[in-house]
């Protein structure tokens, strides 16, 4: 189990509440598959992925990006057991979608890079502190069950 200070959490809750869900969850999805490319072969059903224009103008990867922020609310409002609200989800990415877990990582580092640029000089190293615990956290429940 985590452990939370009580700045920990007004960061963290601080951060989803001045989300743009649909702009942040876009480009940091996009953002993985373009620098990352070997991501795009989990998205196989989403189209042409063939180059950075399609990937970015892709309303599947757009809706997926949202998606994937929406299920960090879940982490957020469940801080205090943030495996087990991820255990369903987990077992899914590991069991059906066969996705390498790395690749979680990943996605989470790009998400770091997009809400970075987004607050700008309000993104202090305690903010940043807070955030990479909290997103280290979700990435190993997301990899629970490969382990």
């Amino acid at each position: 189990m985590v452990e939370w200070t009580d700045s920990e959490r007004a960061i963290i809750t601080s951060i989803f509440s001045n989300l743009d869900y649909e702009e942040v969850g876009r480009k940091s999805l996009c953002r993985c598959l373009i620098v990352y490319p070997w991501t795009q072969r989990y998205f196989g059903g989403f189209g042409n992925l063939y180059n950075a224009g399609t990937i970015l103008c892709n309303p599947l990867i757009a809706a997926h990006g949202t998606k994937i922020l929406h299920g960090l609310d879940r982490a957020l409002k469940n801080m205090d057991d943030i495996k087990n609200t991820y255990a369903e989800l987990s077992l899914l990415h590991s069991d059906k979608l066969h996705v390498d877990p790395d690749n979680f990582r990943l996605l989470a580092d790009c998400l770091t890079v997009v809400i970075a640029a987004k607050m700008g000089p309000a993104f202090t190293v305690e903010t940043q502190v807070a955030w990479q615990k909290f997103l280290s956290v979700v990435v190993s429940a997301l990899g629970r069950q490969y382990h």
